[in-house]
């Protein structure tokens, strides 16, 4: 069979790994650390590439997860930033109270939270791992239980789909956002690579990194541009309207390149590159940073209802 599933500690993580032995490419997967994607690892050019910015040991996950940007975290049950950790919704505030950045609650609740194994199998054609998180309310700036179930399929040509779903299971509405904070790289400082997304706009930011309403148009990433020394600390809307992938990020000289393509579920793109330039966070969105304040893509869950948001990884060798 030409996938398999392998199951490894290493660092002090208990890593799932999915294999396709044909190519050679694998995801390593750490359900305990937050369910993160901890490698995208292609066999290229006579060597293991891997596509994710790693944690060091499990030691170091535990202790800097916040302070290294929460590299490829699920960002659930809001992404990005709530001004001042505060929101309102059906007519009662609530305060958020689990991670600050400044003012701001910042990437959600579920960061650091162990999954369980709920399901893995392989057949010709992939493999695949069932990940659960039942959230119990427990913060009193979110007191409404819902499941988190994320599915990794491990696909052929270097092919990596991520699915969320989220169920509720509280009694009455809730509010949710959904996004994935992964941090890519391609063994080098990130200026000497090139970026291409399909967006139609930039949602403007006030100096708080929270929306202020307005938006700008933007296309000057719409066909593959050199980095160089530019910085990302943004948010953008995406153009459905252009062909996949919505975002690709290249390296020419060693002909290699990551590609993302998100369903509809996910209409935003945050892109961050942090001061060390080694590698670039893109980021798929379900809604805007603050939705819980302004709303932009904010989704109303009704009790006992789900909502499945999907992305895909692609890497793709150029010779």
């Amino acid at each position: 069979m030409s996938f398999s599933i392998e199951r490894k500690t290493e660092g002090g993580f208990d890593k799932v790994i999915l294999k396709d032995s044909h190519t050679g490419t694998s995801a390593e997967i750490i359900p305990d650390c937050g369910a993160i994607l901890h490698g995208f690892i292609i066999w290229h050019n006579a060597h293991l590439t891997n596509v994710i910015e790693q944690y060091d040991s499990a030691a170091d996950f535990a202790a800097n997860v916040q302070t290294k940007g929460m590299k490829s975290c699920k960002l659930s049950p809001f992404a990005c930033r709530i001004k001042n950790a505060r929101y309102n919704f059906e007519a009662k505030q609530y305060t958020v109270n689990k991670y600050m950045l400044g003012d701001n609650a910042i990437h959600g609740l579920l960061y650091d939270v162990a999954f369980e194994i709920a399901g893995m199998h392989t057949d010709e054609e992939k493999a695949v791992l069932i990940l659960k998180y039942a959230y119990p309310g427990d913060n009193a700036g979110y007191p409404f239980k819902y499941d988190c179930i994320i599915t990794y399929t491990l696909r052929k040509e270097h092919t990596l789909d991520i699915s969320t779903e989220i169920i509720n299971k509280a009694d009455s509405d809730i509010p949710m956002q959904d996004g994935w904070h992964p941090y890519f790289t391609l063994g080098k400082i990130i200026d000497e690579l090139q970026l291409e997304f399909q967006s139609k706009e930039r949602v403007v930011f006030d100096e708080t990194l929270v929306p202020n309403g307005e938006t700008q148009p933007y296309r000057d990433f719409n066909s593959l541009q050199p980095i160089n020394d530019h910085f990302f600390d943004n948010c953008f809307s995406l153009d459905f309207d252009a062909n996949q992938p919505m975002c690709v990020l290249r390296d020419p000289v060693q002909k290699l390149q990551v590609e993302i393509h998100p369903d509809t579920t996910y209409p935003y793109l945050q892109i961050y590159t942090p001061p060390g330039r080694n590698s670039i966070a893109i980021e798929n969105l379900s809604a805007v940073p603050d939705a819980f304040n302004n709303g932009i893509g904010l989704i109303t869950l009704p009790p006992q209802t789900t909502q499945v948001f999907t992305t895909t990884y692609k890497i793709t060798p150029l010779n």
